[in-house]
């Protein structure tokens, strides 16, 4: 009986130690909480809309100072994507895209928390936990 337990440890062992040599400290399940910040110049209003596959957040209007802010778990598979859409006004109504967590690149960039900037530059920021820095990241294709 000692052997099987022991069997099923192992197996057990080798199921997660890839998971593990993967993402780190960044456990399945992990809680992350990501925030959205609107600091567009003179008064801008910012629209978002953000998504995973699974949950629809559905559209804020943002003042400038404002943030939206949610969390979820990450999934077991590494996996979890949300995405956004935001617009704002003066851009013509052109729709910015951007990923706001993606399992694959922000396990160890956002452990617990990711903070986005929508700036007076029209330019979109996230924070860096792993290195402790804002980092300018491009808007994907525009909707």
């Amino acid at each position: 009986m000692k052997t099987f337990n022991k069997c099923k440890f192992c197996i057990l062992f080798l199921l997660i130690l890839p998971y593990i040599l993967i993402f780190g400290s960044c456990a399945p399940l992990q809680i992350v909480q990501v925030h959205v910040i609107n600091r567009l110049p003179d008064g801008m209003t910012m629209t978002l809309h953000c998504q995973s596959h699974e949950t629809d957040l559905g559209q804020s209007i943002l003042e400038v100072g404002e943030e939206v802010d949610w969390s979820f778990r990450v999934n077991y598979w590494g996996t979890t994507l949300f995405f956004c859409d935001v617009q704002w006004d003066g851009n013509g109504f052109i729709w910015y895209h951007f990923n706001a967590y993606d399992a694959t690149r922000d396990y160890r960039r956002c452990r617990t928390e990711c903070w986005w900037v929508i700036t007076q530059e029209e330019m979109l920021y996230g924070y860096n936990q792993e290195t402790d820095s804002w980092e300018m990241l491009p808007f994907l294709n525009s909707v």
